[in-house]
């Protein structure tokens, strides 16, 4: 069966390395006539001129960053344009970083689970066959065990690639939520706003990173509070010092944030930043694949 791998904008970054490795067709959608992805009043423009040289299995790759309202209108219009097409089955969609992906739950009257929401609308709406997330913020979250989701983790790229500077590094996590995603052990965050939390550790906490090099390790970087305060949290609690291995780096100025103030950082590129270091492309690749 063919495969085929449709980029959104702002995913092309991956589709490029993809279709440079030559073994999967990659096909990119065409710029209007200004070549442009957009109209003068920021509409989005969506055409695949050779969507009829497709065939077979078709995954639209998505990042939900830098512009998540732009890309899921992108999205829907490639897959509105797919579903046209009697050739094309089965029809999936890859997000290398999930928009709406943190507004995973009903906590407050008037709330909507806006992760479920898109997954649903995808599946029920567009014909979605299997969805791809890449440590999805909701991973493990009981409502996913009703919809195709595969969740693929590159945690243990991010381990490797740290592995070759700090081989002795004490790895945990940050708070309750990537302690879930990751099976590690780590501190416990209170969220007072988008911008604000407050961070609490126990002895246990205090034990392991006593003159250790700490590596702490989250799905997302966006203002990078939580990080900062994890980081200091570390440090009075004697770490040598302390590395951040992060999947995806929302923010530009939560990456720098955090950059300035830990000794390194290890960031993927599934969101198209100059600072990412470790390529996920092949653990991309594979799971589609397989």
């Amino acid at each position: 069966m063919q495969l085929n791998i449709i980029p959104t904008a702002s995913a092309e970054h991956i589709g490029a390395k993809i279709a440079g490795e030559g073994k999967v067709q990659v096909v990119f959608t065409d710029k209007n006539k200004e070549g442009k992805r957009h109209f003068p009043d920021r509409e989005v423009y969506t055409r695949i001129s050779k969507i009829n040289e497709l065939n077979g299995k078709t995954v639209v790759l998505c990042s939900g960053a830098p512009d998540c309202n732009s890309g899921l209108v992108e999205l829907e219009m490639i897959l509105s344009i797919l579903n046209r097409s009697q050739k094309i089955h089965p029809l999936e969609v890859f997000f290398t970083y999930f928009p709406y992906g943190m507004q995973d739950n009903i906590w407050e009257t008037g709330e909507t689970n806006a992760a479920e929401d898109l997954i649903k609308k995808l599946v029920d709406y567009h014909h979605v066959e299997r969805i791809y997330t890449l440590d999805a913020h909701f991973a493990g979250k009981s409502w996913l065990e009703k919809y195709p989701v595969t969740n693929v983790s590159v945690v243990d790229s991010l381990m490797r690639a740290a592995l070759n500077d700090y081989p002795k590094a004490v790895y945990l996590a940050p708070d309750a939520g990537s302690q879930r995603r990751t099976g590690l052990k780590g501190t416990e965050k209170e969220r007072v706003n988008s911008y604000l939390t407050n961070i609490q550790s126990n002895e246990e906490f205090k034990t392991l990173v006593r003159g250790q090099v700490v590596g702490v390790v989250d799905d997302l970087l966006e203002t990078g509070g939580t990080l900062d305060r994890f980081h200091d949290e570390c440090m009075r609690c004697g770490a040598k010092e302390v590395i951040a291995l992060i999947t995806h780096g929302v923010l530009p100025a939560g990456i720098k944030r955090i950059k300035s103030k830990y000794a390194k950082l290890y960031l993927t590129n599934s969101v198209c930043r100059n600072e990412a270091n470790v390529d996920v492309t092949s653990a991309i690749v594979n799971a589609i694949k397989n």
